[in-house]
């Protein structure tokens, strides 16, 4: 049986990533390709919870570290558990956010060493990282005020410095990684929309 495909959608909050998921699954649903849409922080039972205590406000100061354990406790558990066994049956998988998104936002942002990530990463999925990866880059001002009409978590309540960072190491990934492809999130969303649809379909022509 053919391994299926794993496919991630990456950038700072408010960049637009629910938004093309459906874009995505046109395309992969015209060329009746079965798919599974999930997301991380979360994705299984055990790794939602723990996303619930990543996002959540406390009293004590949650240290960089305890944060970046607590994200790759819960990616072990959601590879396990959905990633790995629905890409060894065949099924695409597409995930809001990956490891990509501990380098930005725990490595970039919260200025721990990026080794020490992708240590992690390979403790955790050496076998497993995304065959394609949708990073959608905006100025993060843009972005900020895209989201303000939200209520905040733990996270999104950061500086813009923070974000920055992340942005940052974001742009700096896109440019090492060839699985990495950089759309500008900035322009108006039917360009948005045709743009990840032209990127993924791209990607399906290649494999078949």
């Amino acid at each position: 049986m053919t391994k299926g495909q794993f496919i991630t959608l990456e950038g700072v909050d408010g960049v637009g990533k629910s938004t093309v998921v459906p874009n995505i699954e046109q395309v992969l649903h015209s060329h009746s390709i079965p798919y599974f849409i999930t997301r991380e922080p979360g994705g299984t039972p055990l790794a939602e919870g723990i996303r619930k205590l990543l996002l959540s406000e406390w009293e004590e100061t949650v240290t960089a570290e305890a944060e970046l354990f607590l994200m790759f406790a819960a990616r072990a558990q959601h590879v396990a558990e959905v990633i790995k066994p629905r890409l060894e049956a065949g099924t695409w998988v597409i995930c809001e956010r990956f490891t990509d998104a501990s380098f930005a936002y725990q490595g970039g942002g919260r200025n721990l060493p990026l080794g020490l990530v992708a240590r992690l990463a390979e403790a955790v999925h050496a076998e497993y990282w995304p065959d394609l990866t949708v990073y959608l880059d905006i100025d993060v001002e843009t972005a900020l005020q895209r989201r303000a009409h939200r209520t905040q978590d733990r996270i999104e309540k950061e500086t813009i410095d923070f974000f920055e960072f992340a942005r940052s190491t974001y742009l700096s990934l896109a440019e090492k990684e060839s699985r990495i492809v950089k759309i500008d999130a900035s322009v108006p969303l039917a360009e948005l929309t045709r743009s990840v649809s032209q990127v993924v379909q791209n990607f399906v022509s290649q494999r078949s």
